[in-house]
């Protein structure tokens, strides 16, 4: 278990570069795929009549213990997470667009894109019991700690792929007014995925000079895992795993837009808003070595449950074969075992306003608010956010500044650019550098239009 924990900071080290990716260049005036993937409606808002994505790339980590210069340092993070009484959460997200176009004609636009995901996250753990499994063994004292918790405790990962086919139409284009409606179907690839949670935890964690045990203990715990990430979870290479077992899920995103034009000015507005519902949707892993496993802990009485075997795991597999030991039947009650493992989207409302202040200065106010209850085992992970962007906007060049509300990493601020169809940002660089904030996130990309 302490293997399960360090790993997941492990994966967070190298990737520390919110959840709101592309922010402030999702809402630019060009317009074009990247604001198709925010609201499908948008497509029809392209400058061009064709756009050609090429690459974009974006990875963000939002956190409420790290902070960038404990990230940077690297130095013992496994202790300084578990610090306070506050439960630990910690997003890591990942998003690729691989080669994607997009066309206009009429009335209609349409596209198709490619992308690729990574998620990784701890979820609502108690840091008593991260910080007695993760230095117990170290310590030479006698220590007992009290664990009670109603919470999911959750580490979770998921990879997969998507094609992505986007469709929109103009409902109304007149002088003043446009309207818009648009939807995204997308194809899911499972990749891999990684469950490891315990809810309603109630337990006494004994530490005898490292020999760590768990007395008078009762908790729901749940195992899943399915590709790769049932094998060692400490190798990165098993998180590259994105369209390995073809097309087993579906999705759907839909949007509004509404854009009151400039009558003077063709290629500009006064007024574009968007409201978006996105990730409507499952997939469900179908690889050989597939399991979802929900037991009963219980250990009562003069008995006790050694942690210690669970030291040196590296493997799902491994931590479902110790739980499924004869050694530990009388603790761990199976009550259900399947091997399909299904995982929900994060379902997301976005909604968002670009208020033209004067001929290049636009204002940006946009909310991601999730409606799903991402505590839940088999539904992946987001956080809520309330963004403000200043933006300077001219043809060719674009500079703008997101200031955000995180849920979890609390209040973030950077900056971006566009030159023509290269850009680069990020969502949070000013307050990690500058306040030490619990964020970090890095986006770039390059598109062309004509």
């Amino acid at each position: 278990m302490k293997k399960i924990l360090l790993s997941t900071l492990l994966i967070s080290s190298f990737c520390s570069f919110s959840q709101e990716h592309f922010s402030g260049i999702s809402t630019s005036k060009r317009g074009g795929l990247l604001s198709a993937a925010n609201n499908p409606a948008e497509l029809t808002n392209m400058n061009t009549k064709f756009e050609v994505n090429v690459f974009n790339f974006s990875i963000a980590m939002a956190n409420n213990k790290l902070s960038f210069s404990d990230l940077t340092s690297s130095d013992n993070l496994e202790d300084k997470i578990f610090e306070g009484s506050d439960p630990v959460n910690l997003r890591i997200d990942a998003q690729m667009y691989g080669p994607s176009f997009a066309f206009k004609k009429g009335k209609w636009a349409f596209g198709i894109n490619s992308s690729a995901y990574i998620k990784a996250n701890v979820v609502n753990v108690d840091p008593n019991l991260g910080e007695a499994i993760s230095n117990g063994n170290l310590s030479n004292l006698l220590t007992q700690t009290t664990l009670s918790s109603n919470d999911n405790q959750r580490l979770n990962a998921t990879t997969w792929g998507e094609l992505s086919f986007n469709l929109a139409r103009n409902i109304m284009d007149g002088p003043k007014h446009k309207v818009s409606v648009g939807s995204n179907i997308r194809l899911l690839f499972p990749g891999a995925y990684a469950n490891f949670s315990a809810t309603n935890l109630n337990a006494t964690l004994i530490n005898n000079f490292g020999d760590i045990s768990l007395v008078n203990a009762t908790a729901n715990v749940n195992i899943s895992y399915a590709g790769v990430l049932a094998n060692n979870y400490n190798d990165q290479s098993n998180y590259n795993e994105f369209f390995s077992q073809g097309i087993n899920g579906f999705a759907a995103d839909f949007g509004f837009n509404y854009r009151l034009k400039d009558e003077a000015d063709p290629n500009s507005y006064k007024l574009n808003a968007g409201l978006s519902v996105k990730n409507l949707g499952s997939m469900t892993f179908k690889s050989d070595n597939n399991l979802s496993k929900n037991y009963t802990l219980d250990v009562s009485g003069l008995e006790s449950l050694d942690l210690n075997q669970f030291e040196n795991v590296e493997s799902m597999a491994e931590i479902e074969a110790i739980l499924s030991d004869p050694a530990n039947s009388s603790f761990f009650q199976t009550t259900s075992s399947t091997g399909d493992v299904k995982v929900k989207l994060p379902t997301v409302i976005n909604a968002y306003a670009d208020l033209r202040l004067s001929k290049k200065w636009f204002l940006t106010g946009s909310i991601n608010q999730k409606v799903s209850d991402d505590t839940e085992s088999d539904i992946t992970t987001t956080q809520n956010s309330y963004t403000l962007i200043p933006r300077f906007s001219a043809k060719w060049f674009e500079a703008y500044a997101p200031l955000a509300s995180n849920e979890i990493s609390g209040f973030t601020s950077g900056i971006g650019f566009r030159l023509s169809g290269f850009f680069i940002g990020s969502n949070s660089i000013i307050t990690a550098l500058a306040n030490d904030g619990k964020q970090a996130d890095l986006y770039l990309g390059m598109r062309f239009g004509f």
